[in-house]
């Protein structure tokens, strides 16, 4: 099992979704090299579909293995196509501000 964001053309993440392991391509439709393509073909709301670590959270893997890409994707996250992450919103309001810390990529209150 493998999760999946739908991302919009604002590189905002819209969706998250459970679906098959990269690793699985016995299963994989005629037609399609990933199943990140498979997906993006799939959901036609989406304009890019990029696989998302469920055990990944500021940059760290919480089982102790490769974090994968900064952090796990959820609905209003940032994907940064520069270097190939999930951004959660910014917090910042009128009485705080953060700034992105670029190790973890989370936010940082400054």
């Amino acid at each position: 099992m493998a999760h999946y964001a739908l991302i919009d053309s604002n590189n905002i993440v819209t969706k998250v979704i459970t679906g098959f392991d990269e690793s699985n391509t016995d299963d994989l439709p005629e037609g399609f090299d990933t199943w990140e393509d498979y997906y993006l073909n799939k959901y036609s709301e989406a304009t890019l579909v990029k696989r998302t670590s469920y055990n990944t959270l500021a940059n760290e893997h919480k089982l102790g293995g490769t974090p994968f890409r900064g952090n796990y994707a959820g609905k209003g996250y940032t994907y940064d196509t520069e270097n190939d992450v999930f951004i959660p919103a910014n917090p910042s309001n009128d009485e705080e501000t953060f700034e992105l810390n670029t190790t973890t990529w989370n936010w940082d209150l400054v």
